[in-house]
């Protein structure tokens, strides 16, 4: 049945969507507001980064130092920095870096903002959370725009992002990954595995275009 309601939104609503956000739109969240610029994830209007930010705000994040890999327009890292953490946000695609600069001024939070593919351009060190709302479905991507959604033909997104992930954590860390239905849920677990990792599932959320997953990532051993 999701397939199919998938099917007829992505015909009847897409174009519509496209034409919406192929300028600046300004939106305000519990108090913040932000802009979101063409070519980077927009958080309002696909469910995960919505579901992954209300999972975060449960837990006291007041002096915890923070982690948001490919925070788009950076929704989730300003929520995080507005309730008294650490934090650090970064994006592959420069377009999501200047618009994370904009709407940490309008907001007069102060963050540290990097641009980097995954932990390449991140001073090796702990942090206490961890979070990422990655691109899941499996194909090359072609541009910045791309890189929101696609992990590459045989997940190279998570061979990476499991490899390079211990020397940012410590014992007590913790890792949130949201994942959905239209992933190869197995594929990341047994990357996961391959470099010392598990995913244990906390939560989950449906509706009609999607099942969502939230995951903490948890170490299994020393691969």
């Amino acid at each position: 049945m999701r397939k199919i309601v998938k099917t007829i939104l992505n015909i009847t609503y897409r174009p519509v969507l496209v034409k919406y956000l192929s300028v600046a739109r300004s939106h305000t969240y519990k108090g913040i507001g932000f802009s979101v610029y063409p070519g980077v994830f927009h958080p309002l209007f696909f469910y995960s980064t919505k579901l992954l930010l209300r999972h975060i705000e449960r837990f006291p994040l007041k002096n915890r130092s923070f982690l948001e890999l490919g925070a788009g327009s950076g929704l989730i890292s300003l929520a995080a920095a507005r309730d008294g953490a650490h934090v650090t946000a970064t994006d592959i695609n420069p377009r999501a870096v200047e618009c994370i600069e904009a709407n940490k001024a309008l907001n007069g939070i102060d963050m540290e903002v990097l641009h980097s593919d995954l932990f390449e351009k991140i001073p090796p060190r702990p942090f206490d959370i961890i979070a990422v709302n990655p691109p899941y479905y499996r194909r090359r991507p072609n541009s910045d725009a791309e890189r929101a959604w696609y992990c590459g033909e045989n997940g190279e997104y998570f061979d990476r992002f499991f490899s390079g992930l211990r020397p940012y954590t410590h014992p007590g860390s913790e890792v949130w990954m949201i994942l959905s239905d239209g992933c190869d849920v197995d594929m990341v677990q047994a990357l996961a595995g391959r470099y010392g990792w598990r995913l244990n599932c906390c939560a989950t959320s449906s509706n009609w275009v999607e099942l969502n997953y939230i995951f903490r990532i948890e170490r299994s051993g020393i691969p």
